[in-house]
């Protein structure tokens, strides 16, 4: 991530986040990555994170810029999509 851009708009939508947490498959097989909530980056290209779940027993998170699949994914059934916090507010985004 680079900081010079956090705040920055990417395409016509602000920058978001995916926070994630590594949970290793009990068989060995690999890694599942969970989301567990959201980040917002504010104008002093400091991060907010909404988490949505805190992952007992693991200490480890990543955060990954969102996509075009992952906005598409979160469409609703109304054509929305996630909706980003208003500009200047560090109030919940909902």
């Amino acid at each position: 991530m680079n900081p010079s851009n956090v705040g920055s708009f990417s395409g016509n939508r602000p920058r978001m986040f995916k926070v994630l947490c590594p949970i290793e498959k009990k068989d060995g097989g690999g890694t599942h990555w969970m989301r567990v909530g959201t980040a917002f980056p504010n104008k002093d290209q400091s991060i907010n994170l909404y988490l949505d779940a805190i992952p007992v027993g693991h200490n480890k998170l990543q955060l990954r810029e969102m996509d075009d699949e992952d906005f598409n994914r979160g469409k609703r059934r109304d054509g929305g999509g996630p909706t980003p916090p208003r500009a200047g507010n560090d109030d919940l985004p909902f």
